[in-house]
Order: structure tokens, then C-alpha cells, then sequence
């Protein structure tokens, strides 16, 4: 009677998600539209041109922007100074090269945002274009060979980041959302007296959302590797095991916010506060290395973190799940912790 008690709740959690095109579209439809526009948006292409102005003040403007037009890596305008700050100021140019000096006979001025990725570029370009330009020989010769091969490549390590995001979100609101939904209904308190037990309502949420989740990783891992040949170095167990108990600890998550609230408002609220910092901070889309070197210790504690990093490491890499046991003791403490948490405080009225 157990078991089919348990069978029946589980068939119960497929209804209602299915029955929903709005879930479908959020767990499936999404992540592939989302790596599709990331893939085109990323995908191979020439190097940028990377857009210059030169301060037209006097004969040596113009033998300025000859030099440097001699490199095919950037596009030069010859503007009035005014003009040339103006381009500057509005973004339409990285760097502004005038002639030093009241005559523009001494030397070379640059200006530009140092804060700007690409304006640091440009004068290193500029620069080189101009020395070469007044006569410069490279005292040893170069050779530049361009290497591009699969797991270097943005659209390599955006996937992970959304398999990630798509661990978490199915594991936080696909608890919480619906067991708030229920307890506001009064469903909760009516399923007590029923004879199933306590264990086997929350066991039928945890596991309908690892099947549906193996077949969204299934459906967004092969559409990648298949449409933009993201590579899959590590073994499919160790993948497994990565999102399972990934699935398992973002689910003690979700439902140690549900445990206590109430309204659709409140749980909302709780899980978009636990979300947003992981959005932001766990690399999704960029690496979280980015952050200043304090707050990594913080940043490395998060699940998604500890998700992200895992799943990288062994898709784009091919580690062993034997060398990732810092993230996998992050997901298994959250775990352990979410879920004894949520039991000894879970509220079914």
C-alpha cells in the first residue's frame, strides 16, 4: 500500500507539471532558446575591428593615421579635435591618438578610458602602429599561430552555467512554489489525514524532479553537443552523479523555504532573495573570478558555485569526480543541512 500510495503522488507531481505550458516552456524551451542565442551571438568569427579616431591638428595628423591604418585591426577617422572628442565621449571610438605638443611635433597623446576593455587594446595597437610607423624594427622575429578548438570557446562555458541555472530553478521553485500553492489551498492539511505518510508527499516532489530534470539535461546537453559541438570530456556517470546530487541539494533548498510560508508573494520573494546572488555571483555567464579575491570564500560556498565549477571541470576538462570533492562536500553540506532544517520546521498547516 506504501509503495503504491508513493506511486500515486509521484504520478500526481507528472499531472501537474505537464498540465502546465508555461513550466515546459521555462524548463525546456528556455535554456535551448537561450544557448542558441548565446551560441550565434559567440560563435567563431574575425577578430574585431576595434574603431579609432586621430585629432586632426596639423601635417602629422594625417601621417598618423596612415601609419596606423597599416594595421588591419583597426579603422581610423581623421577628426577635428572637437569632433574626435565628442567620438570619444559618446562611445563611437575606444581611443583618441593626438600629436603632442603645441605644434603636434612632439611625440603622440593618447586618450582614452582606461576602464574600457577595449580602449587599453587600441592603444597597445595605436601604439604598436605608430613606433613601426617612425621607424621601429622588432629586434627578434614573431610567428602567431591561432589555436581554436572546442572547450575554449564561449558557448563551452555558457552551457554548464545553464545546466546549472536549470538545476537550481527546477529544484527551488519546482519545490517551494508548489507546496506554498498547496498549503494556501488548504491541500496540505487535508493530505495529513489521508493515510500517506509525511515521507512519502515530500519524497514523490523530490523524486519526480530528478526525472524530469534527467531529461532536461539529456534534451539541453545533447541539442549542444549536437548543434554547437560543446565538448563532453568527462565520463556520463560522473555527470550524473554532479547533477543528482546538484538536483538533490537545491531541492532541500526549495523546500526549506517553503517549509514556513504561506503565501505565493512570500515564498517568491524568499526564493528570488536566494537566486539572485547565485545569478550574479556563481558563473553563469561569466566567470566568478571576476569578483574581488575577498569575497571568493563566500562566492565558493554557494551551491551554484559548487555546480557550475563541478560541471566544467568534468565536461570541458574531463576531471575525474574523484578530484572535484571540495564541490561535491559543498552540494553534500547543503544538502544535509537544507533538509534537516526543512523536516524539523516543515509547517503542513
Amino acid at each position: 500500500m506504501s509503495d503504491n500510495s508513493l506511486w500515486q503522488l509521484i504520478t500526481v507531481r507528472f499531472k501537474e507539471y505537464t498540465r502546465e505550458p508555461e513550466a515546459l516552456f521555462w524548463s525546456f524551451g528556455f535554456p535551448i532558446l537561450l544557448a542558441i542565442g548565446l551560441g550565434i551571438a559567440f560563435r567563431a568569427k574575425p577578430a574585431d575591428v576595434v574603431h579609432v579616431a586621430v585629432a586632426n591638428m596639423g601635417p602629422r595628423g594625417a601621417t598618423l593615421a596612415d601609419a596606423i591604418r597599416r594595421d588591419p585591426g583597426l579603422a581610423v577617422e581623421l577628426l577635428s579635435p572637437d569632433s574626435a572628442a565628442t567620438a570619444l565621449r559618446t562611445g563611437r571610438v575606444a581611443l583618441v591618438v593626438a600629436p603632442g605638443g603645441d605644434d603636434g611635433a612632439d611625440g603622440v597623446e593618447f586618450r582614452y578610458d582606461d576602464t574600457r576593455p577595449d580602449a587599453r587594446t587600441a592603444r597597445l595597437m595605436v601604439n604598436d602602429a605608430v613606433q613601426r610607423g617612425a621607424g621601429r624594427g622588432d629586434v627578434l622575429p614573431t610567428a602567431e599561430r591561432y589555436v581554436r578548438e572546442r572547450g575554449s570557446r564561449y558557448i563551452d562555458f555558457v552551457v554548464p552555467g545553464l545546466l546549472g541555472m536549470t538545476i537550481m530553478g527546477g529544484g527551488i521553485w519546482g519545490l517551494g512554489y508548489s507546496i506554498v500553492d498547496q498549503r494556501r489551498k488548504n491541500l496540505l492539511k487535508r493530505l495529513v489525514a489521508t493515510p500517506m505518510s509525511r515521507a512519502e508527499y515530500l519524497a514523490s516532489y523530490v523524486v519526480s524532479r530528478l526525472v524530469l530534470l534527467t531529461i532536461e539535461a539529456v534534451v539541453l546537453l545533447g541539442f549542444s553537443v549536437a548543434l554547437f559541438g560543446v565538448p563532453m570530456r568527462g565520463s556520463w556517470v560522473s555527470i550524473a552523479t554532479i547533477i543528482v546530487v546538484s538536483a538533490l541539494a537545491f531541492g532541500g533548498l526549495g523546500l526549506l523555504i517553503a517549509s514556513r510560508s504561506k503565501t505565493i508573494e512570500g515564498v517568491s520573494g524568499l526564493m528570488n532573495l536566494s537566486m539572485l546572488p547565485m545569478w550574479v555571483l556563481s558563473g553563469v555567464f561569466f566567470s566568478s573570478e571576476n569578483f574581488p579575491r575577498i569575497v571568493q570564500p563566500f562566492i565558493k560556498a554557494l551551491p551554484l558555485t559548487a555546480t557550475n565549477d563541478a560541471l566544467r571541470a568534468n565536461m570541458l576538462r574531463g576531471d575525474a569526480l574523484v578530484t572535484l570533492w571540495p564541490q561535491m562536500a559543498v552540494l553534500g553540506a547543503w544538502m544535509i543541512i537544507c533538509f534537516v532544517v526543512a523536516l524539523r520546521i516543515f509547517r503542513w498547516r
